[in-house]
Protein backbone atom coordinates (compact mmCIF):
# COMPACT_ATOMS: atom_id res chain seq x y z
CA UNK A 1 0.00 0.00 0.00
CA UNK A 2 1.29 3.66 -0.66
CA UNK A 3 0.63 5.98 2.03
CA UNK A 4 2.06 9.73 1.79
CA UNK A 5 3.95 11.15 4.99
CA UNK A 6 3.59 7.75 7.10
CA UNK A 7 5.76 4.63 5.22
CA UNK A 8 8.23 4.12 7.85
CA UNK A 9 11.33 4.13 4.58
CA UNK A 10 10.05 7.53 3.67
CA UNK A 11 10.37 8.87 7.14
CA UNK A 12 14.21 8.10 7.35
CA UNK A 13 15.06 10.35 4.69
CA UNK A 14 12.24 13.52 6.16
CA UNK A 15 13.81 12.44 9.20
CA UNK A 16 17.75 13.06 8.60
CA UNK A 17 17.05 16.23 6.67
CA UNK A 18 15.12 17.49 10.08
CA UNK A 19 17.74 16.80 12.51
CA UNK A 20 20.33 18.73 10.14
CA UNK A 21 17.74 21.53 10.25
CA UNK A 22 17.70 21.39 14.11
CA UNK A 23 21.70 21.24 14.15
CA UNK A 24 22.83 17.95 14.86
CA UNK A 25 26.50 17.58 12.71
CA UNK A 26 26.98 15.52 10.55
CA UNK A 27 29.15 13.54 11.76
CA UNK A 28 26.85 12.08 14.09
CA UNK A 29 24.17 11.21 11.07
CA UNK A 30 26.81 10.52 8.26
CA UNK A 31 27.22 6.54 9.48
CA UNK A 32 22.99 6.39 9.57
CA UNK A 33 22.58 7.66 6.49
CA UNK A 34 25.15 5.74 4.55
CA UNK A 35 24.03 2.20 6.23
CA UNK A 36 20.50 2.99 5.20
CA UNK A 37 21.67 3.82 1.95
CA UNK A 38 23.72 0.26 1.73
CA UNK A 39 20.47 -1.07 3.52
CA UNK A 40 18.71 -0.19 -0.16
CA UNK A 41 16.90 2.36 1.72
CA UNK A 42 16.30 6.65 -0.23
CA UNK A 43 17.94 9.09 1.75
CA UNK A 44 15.75 11.92 -0.27
CA UNK A 45 12.23 12.82 0.34
CA UNK A 46 9.96 12.12 -2.57
CA UNK A 47 8.03 15.89 -2.86
CA UNK A 48 4.79 14.13 -3.16
CA UNK A 49 5.44 12.53 0.62
CA UNK A 50 6.36 8.81 -0.25
CA UNK A 51 7.82 6.80 -2.77
CA UNK A 52 6.72 4.95 -5.86
CA UNK A 53 6.44 1.74 -4.42
CA UNK A 54 6.03 0.43 -0.62
CA UNK A 55 9.56 -1.11 0.72
CA UNK A 56 9.52 -4.65 0.78
CA UNK A 57 8.71 -6.11 4.88
CA UNK A 58 12.78 -6.51 5.43
CA UNK A 59 13.44 -2.66 4.44
CA UNK A 60 10.35 -1.09 6.38
CA UNK A 61 11.65 -3.20 9.74
CA UNK A 62 14.56 -1.35 9.10
CA UNK A 63 13.71 2.00 8.65
CA UNK A 64 11.59 1.61 11.97
CA UNK A 65 15.12 0.39 13.73
CA UNK A 66 16.76 3.46 11.87
CA UNK A 67 14.02 5.99 13.09
CA UNK A 68 14.46 4.63 16.91
CA UNK A 69 18.16 5.67 16.70
CA UNK A 70 18.07 8.75 14.87
CA UNK A 71 14.76 9.88 18.36
CA UNK A 72 17.64 9.85 20.16
CA UNK A 73 19.41 12.34 18.32
CA UNK A 74 16.46 15.04 19.04
CA UNK A 75 17.63 17.52 21.44
CA UNK A 76 16.67 20.54 23.68
CA UNK A 77 17.62 23.65 22.58
CA UNK A 78 18.23 26.90 24.77
CA UNK A 79 17.20 29.61 21.76
CA UNK A 80 14.47 27.02 20.45
CA UNK A 81 12.46 26.01 23.49
CA UNK A 82 9.20 23.74 23.53
CA UNK A 83 7.48 24.69 26.77
CA UNK A 84 5.63 28.24 27.25
CA UNK A 85 7.49 29.36 30.02
CA UNK A 86 10.77 28.71 28.22
CA UNK A 87 9.89 30.61 24.90
CA UNK A 88 7.92 33.03 27.14
CA UNK A 89 11.18 33.74 28.96
CA UNK A 90 13.09 34.79 25.58
CA UNK A 91 10.08 37.28 24.28
CA UNK A 92 10.83 40.93 24.96
CA UNK A 93 8.44 42.36 27.47
CA UNK A 94 5.03 42.15 27.23
CA UNK A 95 3.89 45.12 25.41
CA UNK A 96 0.47 46.86 26.57
CA UNK A 97 -2.17 44.50 24.50
CA UNK A 98 -4.42 47.54 22.30
CA UNK A 99 -6.97 45.18 22.98
CA UNK A 100 -10.27 46.54 21.88
CA UNK A 101 -13.67 44.76 20.32
CA UNK A 102 -13.24 43.64 16.78
CA UNK A 103 -15.73 45.13 13.96
CA UNK A 104 -17.83 42.80 12.64
CA UNK A 105 -16.31 43.80 9.42
CA UNK A 106 -12.87 43.08 10.71
CA UNK A 107 -13.78 39.71 11.13
CA UNK A 108 -15.81 39.05 8.61
CA UNK A 109 -13.34 40.29 6.04
CA UNK A 110 -10.68 38.01 7.83
CA UNK A 111 -12.77 35.12 6.87
CA UNK A 112 -13.38 36.34 3.76
CA UNK A 113 -9.73 36.99 3.09
CA UNK A 114 -8.39 33.57 4.19
CA UNK A 115 -11.09 32.17 2.09
CA UNK A 116 -10.40 33.86 -0.97
CA UNK A 117 -6.51 33.52 -0.51
CA UNK A 118 -6.81 30.16 -0.45
CA UNK A 119 -8.82 29.41 -3.38
CA UNK A 120 -7.00 31.43 -5.48
CA UNK A 121 -4.00 29.22 -4.27
CA UNK A 122 -5.64 25.98 -4.35
CA UNK A 123 -5.79 24.97 -8.07
CA UNK A 124 -1.94 25.65 -8.54
CA UNK A 125 -0.41 23.80 -5.29
CA UNK A 126 2.23 21.74 -5.83
CA UNK A 127 3.15 23.45 -9.29
CA UNK A 128 6.48 25.58 -8.69
CA UNK A 129 6.92 29.10 -9.34
CA UNK A 130 8.28 29.20 -13.30
CA UNK A 131 4.33 27.24 -13.70
CA UNK A 132 2.41 29.38 -12.41
CA UNK A 133 3.65 31.98 -14.18
CA UNK A 134 3.84 30.10 -17.17
CA UNK A 135 -0.43 29.33 -16.50
CA UNK A 136 -0.82 32.68 -15.79
CA UNK A 137 0.85 34.56 -18.82
CA UNK A 138 -0.95 31.99 -21.00
CA UNK A 139 -4.27 32.55 -19.25
CA UNK A 140 -4.03 36.79 -19.78
CA UNK A 141 -3.42 36.89 -16.02
CA UNK A 142 -0.10 37.74 -15.32
CA UNK A 143 1.13 39.54 -12.88
CA UNK A 144 -1.54 37.76 -11.16
CA UNK A 145 -5.00 39.72 -10.84
CA UNK A 146 -8.18 37.13 -10.22
CA UNK A 147 -8.71 33.22 -9.74
CA UNK A 148 -6.79 30.50 -12.39
CA UNK A 149 -8.70 29.94 -15.31
CA UNK A 150 -8.71 27.07 -17.96
CA UNK A 151 -9.84 28.83 -20.91
CA UNK A 152 -7.66 29.52 -23.17
CA UNK A 153 -4.64 27.47 -21.50
CA UNK A 154 -3.01 25.75 -24.14
CA UNK A 155 -1.99 22.10 -24.41
CA UNK A 156 1.39 22.13 -23.91
CA UNK A 157 1.03 24.48 -20.65
CA UNK A 158 -1.11 22.09 -19.46
CA UNK A 159 0.87 18.79 -19.90
CA UNK A 160 3.70 20.59 -18.85
CA UNK A 161 2.43 22.34 -15.54
CA UNK A 162 -1.01 20.09 -14.90
CA UNK A 163 -3.45 21.59 -12.32
CA UNK A 164 -3.65 20.58 -8.86
CA UNK A 165 -6.56 17.31 -10.04
CA UNK A 166 -7.72 17.24 -6.70
CA UNK A 167 -8.77 21.32 -6.57
CA UNK A 168 -8.47 22.44 -9.88
CA UNK A 169 -12.48 21.07 -10.87
CA UNK A 170 -13.94 23.55 -8.20
CA UNK A 171 -11.43 26.28 -7.86
CA UNK A 172 -10.71 27.53 -11.28
CA UNK A 173 -12.86 30.44 -11.90
CA UNK A 174 -15.14 28.93 -14.27
CA UNK A 175 -16.25 26.52 -11.65
CA UNK A 176 -16.09 28.44 -8.47
CA UNK A 177 -19.88 28.15 -6.37
CA UNK A 178 -18.35 28.88 -2.50
CA UNK A 179 -14.88 27.64 -0.94
CA UNK A 180 -14.29 24.14 -1.80
CA UNK A 181 -13.30 21.82 0.96
CA UNK A 182 -9.82 22.63 2.00
CA UNK A 183 -7.94 21.70 5.02
CA UNK A 184 -6.97 25.34 5.77
CA UNK A 185 -10.48 26.26 5.98
CA UNK A 186 -11.65 22.30 8.18
CA UNK A 187 -8.81 23.46 10.59
CA UNK A 188 -10.16 27.07 11.63
CA UNK A 189 -13.93 25.39 11.64
CA UNK A 190 -12.67 23.20 13.90
CA UNK A 191 -10.76 25.72 16.61
CA UNK A 192 -14.25 27.78 16.52
CA UNK A 193 -15.74 24.44 17.77
CA UNK A 194 -12.68 24.07 19.89
CA UNK A 195 -12.43 27.85 21.80
CA UNK A 196 -16.40 27.73 22.07
CA UNK A 197 -16.89 24.47 23.88
CA UNK A 198 -13.47 25.11 25.96
CA UNK A 199 -12.55 29.07 26.04
CA UNK A 200 -9.51 29.77 28.12
CA UNK A 201 -9.29 26.19 29.64
CA UNK A 202 -8.56 24.74 26.34
CA UNK A 203 -5.94 21.44 26.76
CA UNK A 204 -3.83 20.09 23.94
CA UNK A 205 -5.82 16.64 24.80
CA UNK A 206 -9.18 18.28 23.98
CA UNK A 207 -7.30 19.18 20.58
CA UNK A 208 -6.56 15.60 19.83
CA UNK A 209 -10.02 14.25 21.33
CA UNK A 210 -11.68 16.57 18.42
CA UNK A 211 -9.49 15.68 15.50
CA UNK A 212 -10.64 11.87 16.45
CA UNK A 213 -14.03 12.84 16.59
CA UNK A 214 -14.07 15.14 13.83
CA UNK A 215 -11.46 15.20 11.07
CA UNK A 216 -11.08 11.88 8.89
CA UNK A 217 -7.57 10.91 8.79
CA UNK A 218 -7.35 11.26 5.22
CA UNK A 219 -7.33 14.94 5.16
CA UNK A 220 -4.61 15.96 7.09
CA UNK A 221 -1.08 15.40 6.04
CA UNK A 222 2.45 15.76 7.06
CA UNK A 223 2.99 16.45 11.24
CA UNK A 224 -1.01 16.38 11.38
CA UNK A 225 -1.19 12.72 9.81
CA UNK A 226 1.99 11.41 12.40
CA UNK A 227 0.66 13.06 15.33
CA UNK A 228 -2.62 11.35 13.85
CA UNK A 229 -1.17 8.10 14.06
CA UNK A 230 0.58 9.14 17.61
CA UNK A 231 -2.63 9.78 19.15
CA UNK A 232 -4.30 6.39 18.17
CA UNK A 233 -1.03 4.86 19.49
CA UNK A 234 -1.85 6.42 22.92
CA UNK A 235 1.10 8.57 22.88
CA UNK A 236 1.18 11.27 25.06
CA UNK A 237 1.70 15.00 24.68
CA UNK A 238 4.08 16.68 23.51
CA UNK A 239 5.16 12.61 22.07
CA UNK A 240 2.34 13.44 19.91
CA UNK A 241 4.89 15.82 18.37
CA UNK A 242 8.15 14.39 18.48
CA UNK A 243 7.63 10.35 17.97
CA UNK A 244 8.69 9.62 14.48
CA UNK A 245 7.41 12.99 13.43
CA UNK A 246 9.90 14.30 10.84
CA UNK A 247 7.86 17.20 9.55
CA UNK A 248 7.38 18.65 13.03
CA UNK A 249 8.59 22.11 12.09
CA UNK A 250 7.05 22.27 9.13
CA UNK A 251 3.97 24.67 7.86
CA UNK A 252 0.92 22.42 9.34
CA UNK A 253 0.38 24.37 12.81
CA UNK A 254 0.54 27.87 11.21
CA UNK A 255 -2.26 27.41 9.27
CA UNK A 256 -4.29 26.29 12.28
CA UNK A 257 -3.83 29.66 13.77
CA UNK A 258 -6.23 32.47 12.80
CA UNK A 259 -8.92 31.80 15.28
CA UNK A 260 -6.73 32.14 17.96
CA UNK A 261 -5.85 35.53 16.91
CA UNK A 262 -9.21 36.74 16.37
CA UNK A 263 -10.76 35.53 19.71
CA UNK A 264 -8.42 37.89 21.01
CA UNK A 265 -8.31 40.77 18.76
CA UNK A 266 -4.76 42.83 20.18
CA UNK A 267 -3.63 40.46 22.49
CA UNK A 268 -0.67 39.11 20.69
CA UNK A 269 0.36 37.23 23.94
CA UNK A 270 -2.58 35.65 24.59
CA UNK A 271 -3.23 34.56 20.90
CA UNK A 272 0.14 33.31 20.60
CA UNK A 273 -0.70 31.32 23.92
CA UNK A 274 -3.91 29.78 22.38
CA UNK A 275 -2.09 28.88 19.39
CA UNK A 276 0.45 26.88 21.13
CA UNK A 277 -1.92 24.89 23.16
CA UNK A 278 -2.96 23.50 19.78
CA UNK A 279 0.20 23.51 18.04
CA UNK A 280 2.07 21.22 20.33
CA UNK A 281 -0.06 18.22 19.54
CA UNK A 282 1.88 17.92 16.10
CA UNK A 283 4.60 20.65 16.01
CA UNK A 284 8.17 21.44 17.86
CA UNK A 285 10.49 24.60 17.62
CA UNK A 286 10.09 26.51 14.59
CA UNK A 287 6.69 24.59 14.01
CA UNK A 288 5.12 25.84 17.34
CA UNK A 289 6.53 29.24 16.45
CA UNK A 290 4.95 29.76 13.20
CA UNK A 291 1.45 29.12 14.49
CA UNK A 292 2.34 31.40 17.48
CA UNK A 293 3.53 34.02 14.73
CA UNK A 294 0.09 33.42 12.92
CA UNK A 295 -2.31 34.23 15.62
CA UNK A 296 -0.06 37.01 16.50
CA UNK A 297 -1.09 38.41 13.16
CA UNK A 298 -4.32 37.63 13.10
CA UNK A 299 -4.61 38.95 16.75
CA UNK A 300 -3.51 42.41 15.53
CA UNK A 301 -4.58 42.98 12.12
CA UNK A 302 -8.39 43.06 13.59
CA UNK A 303 -7.40 46.50 15.70
CA UNK A 304 -4.17 47.99 13.96
CA UNK A 305 -4.52 50.96 11.43
CA UNK A 306 -1.63 49.98 9.39
CA UNK A 307 0.22 46.58 8.18
CA UNK A 308 3.59 48.03 10.10
CA UNK A 309 1.80 48.05 13.42
CA UNK A 310 0.52 44.51 12.30
CA UNK A 311 3.79 42.88 11.75
CA UNK A 312 5.74 45.10 14.39
CA UNK A 313 3.31 43.37 17.37
CA UNK A 314 3.84 40.20 15.55
CA UNK A 315 7.21 40.06 16.26
CA UNK A 316 7.43 39.98 19.56
CA UNK A 317 6.05 36.85 19.97
CA UNK A 318 8.76 34.89 18.11
CA UNK A 319 12.24 33.84 20.45
CA UNK A 320 14.60 36.43 19.02
CA UNK A 321 17.50 33.86 17.77
CA UNK A 322 15.31 31.34 16.63
CA UNK A 323 15.44 30.43 12.62
CA UNK A 324 11.57 31.69 12.19
CA UNK A 325 12.51 35.30 13.53
CA UNK A 326 15.41 35.23 11.15
CA UNK A 327 12.84 33.84 7.96
CA UNK A 328 10.89 37.05 9.35
CA UNK A 329 13.16 39.51 9.38
CA UNK A 330 14.25 38.32 5.95
CA UNK A 331 11.09 38.05 4.46
CA UNK A 332 10.31 41.89 5.90
CA UNK A 333 13.18 43.39 4.32
CA UNK A 334 12.66 41.66 1.40
CA UNK A 335 9.08 42.91 1.05
CA UNK A 336 10.35 46.64 1.80
CA UNK A 337 12.80 46.58 -1.07
CA UNK A 338 9.65 45.46 -3.21
CA UNK A 339 7.39 48.04 -2.04
CA UNK A 340 10.29 50.68 -2.50
CA UNK A 341 11.45 49.86 -5.77
CA UNK A 342 14.99 48.47 -5.46
CA UNK A 343 13.60 44.93 -6.45
CA UNK A 344 11.26 43.75 -8.46
CA UNK A 345 8.73 40.86 -8.09
CA UNK A 346 10.76 38.48 -9.86
CA UNK A 347 13.87 39.60 -8.27
CA UNK A 348 12.42 39.81 -4.20
CA UNK A 349 10.87 35.83 -5.42
CA UNK A 350 14.49 34.80 -7.10
CA UNK A 351 15.88 36.12 -3.17
CA UNK A 352 13.73 34.31 -1.01
CA UNK A 353 14.29 30.90 -3.20
CA UNK A 354 17.70 31.50 -3.19
CA UNK A 355 17.83 32.25 0.82
CA UNK A 356 15.55 28.54 1.71
CA UNK A 357 16.89 26.65 -1.15
CA UNK A 358 16.62 23.01 -0.72
CA UNK A 359 13.80 23.69 1.43
CA UNK A 360 10.49 21.54 0.89
CA UNK A 361 8.02 23.12 0.08
CA UNK A 362 5.75 23.01 2.81
CA UNK A 363 8.13 24.12 5.33
CA UNK A 364 7.48 26.78 7.99
CA UNK A 365 10.77 28.83 7.55
CA UNK A 366 10.45 29.41 3.84
CA UNK A 367 6.65 30.30 3.81
CA UNK A 368 6.54 32.48 6.92
CA UNK A 369 9.85 34.35 4.75
CA UNK A 370 6.88 34.86 1.84
CA UNK A 371 4.06 35.36 3.97
CA UNK A 372 6.15 38.25 5.87
CA UNK A 373 7.27 39.68 2.43
CA UNK A 374 3.79 39.63 0.64
CA UNK A 375 2.28 41.46 3.67
CA UNK A 376 5.01 44.15 3.85
CA UNK A 377 5.13 44.67 0.45
CA UNK A 378 1.77 45.01 -0.19
CA UNK A 379 -0.01 45.99 3.23
CA UNK A 380 -3.37 46.96 2.44
CA UNK A 381 -3.88 45.75 -0.94
CA UNK A 382 -5.53 42.59 -0.98
CA UNK A 383 -5.10 41.72 -4.32
CA UNK A 384 -1.66 42.02 -4.79
CA UNK A 385 -0.66 40.40 -1.32
CA UNK A 386 -2.16 37.38 -2.24
CA UNK A 387 -0.94 37.35 -5.80
CA UNK A 388 2.48 37.66 -4.48
CA UNK A 389 1.90 34.50 -1.99
CA UNK A 390 0.29 32.47 -4.68
CA UNK A 391 3.14 33.50 -6.89
CA UNK A 392 5.91 32.49 -4.73
CA UNK A 393 5.64 29.04 -5.76
CA UNK A 394 5.38 26.90 -2.20
CA UNK A 395 2.34 25.97 -0.41
CA UNK A 396 0.05 28.76 -2.43
CA UNK A 397 -3.34 27.82 -0.74
CA UNK A 398 -1.96 27.98 3.30
CA UNK A 399 -0.10 31.17 2.14
CA UNK A 400 -2.55 32.90 0.37
CA UNK A 401 -5.05 31.83 3.41
CA UNK A 402 -3.05 33.78 5.46
CA UNK A 403 -2.08 36.65 4.22
CA UNK A 404 -5.91 37.00 2.90
CA UNK A 405 -6.81 36.26 6.50
CA UNK A 406 -4.39 39.43 7.39
CA UNK A 407 -4.89 42.16 4.84
CA UNK A 408 -8.59 40.88 5.54
CA UNK A 409 -8.57 41.70 8.85
CA UNK A 410 -7.02 44.77 8.36
CA UNK A 411 -9.00 46.34 5.91
CA UNK A 412 -12.50 44.84 6.20
CA UNK A 413 -14.99 42.73 3.91
CA UNK A 414 -15.65 45.78 2.12
CA UNK A 415 -11.86 46.15 1.82
CA UNK A 416 -10.68 43.08 -0.34
CA UNK A 417 -13.39 43.48 -3.52
CA UNK A 418 -16.19 42.15 -4.78
CA UNK A 419 -14.16 40.19 -7.50
CA UNK A 420 -12.51 38.33 -4.58
CA UNK A 421 -15.50 37.57 -2.72
CA UNK A 422 -18.46 37.08 -4.73
CA UNK A 423 -17.51 34.37 -6.18
CA UNK A 424 -17.36 32.64 -2.41
CA UNK A 425 -21.21 33.14 -2.37
CA UNK A 426 -20.90 33.10 1.47
CA UNK A 427 -20.16 29.21 1.66
CA UNK A 428 -17.28 27.48 2.70
CA UNK A 429 -17.08 23.31 2.09
CA UNK A 430 -16.45 21.30 4.45
CA UNK A 431 -15.69 17.57 5.70
CA UNK A 432 -16.89 18.49 9.28
CA UNK A 433 -19.52 17.39 11.49
CA UNK A 434 -22.32 19.33 11.01
CA UNK A 435 -22.98 19.57 7.75
CA UNK A 436 -20.76 19.74 4.27
CA UNK A 437 -21.29 23.98 4.37
CA UNK A 438 -20.74 27.05 5.96
CA UNK A 439 -22.20 30.25 5.79
CA UNK A 440 -18.93 32.70 6.03
CA UNK A 441 -20.96 35.52 7.73
CA UNK A 442 -22.50 33.47 10.13
CA UNK A 443 -18.45 31.85 11.36
CA UNK A 444 -17.65 35.76 11.86
CA UNK A 445 -20.77 36.31 13.86
CA UNK A 446 -19.87 33.52 15.94
CA UNK A 447 -15.89 34.23 16.00
CA UNK A 448 -17.21 38.30 17.20
CA UNK A 449 -18.93 36.80 20.00
CA UNK A 450 -16.22 34.42 21.25
CA UNK A 451 -13.66 37.47 21.30
CA UNK A 452 -16.34 39.49 23.20
CA UNK A 453 -16.84 36.73 25.76
CA UNK A 454 -12.52 36.83 25.97
CA UNK A 455 -12.51 40.43 26.69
Amino acid sequence: MRLTWAQPEDLVPAELVALREQGVPDDELSAIERAWGEAGGATILAPSGASATPASPELRAEARRVLDRLQGLQRPSADEPDEWDAIAALLPAQPEPSVGDAAFDRVHGAWLGRSAGCLLGKPVEKIPREGIEQIARATGNWPIRGYFTARGLPTDVAERWPWNRRSAPTSLVENIAGMPEDDDLNFPILALDLLEQHGFDLTTDHVAEAWLAALPAGRVFTAERAAYRNILDARPVPETATHRNPFREWIGALIRADVHGWAHPGDVRAAAHSAWIDARLSHTRNGLYGAMWAAALCAASLVADSMDAVLDAADTVVPPASRLAAAVRFGRETGRALAAGELTTAGALDALHAEFAGMHWVHTLNNAALTACALQAHGRDYGAAVALAVAGGWDTDSVGATVGSVVGGLVGADGIGPAWTAPLNDSIATSMPGGPQRSIRELAERTVALAEGSS
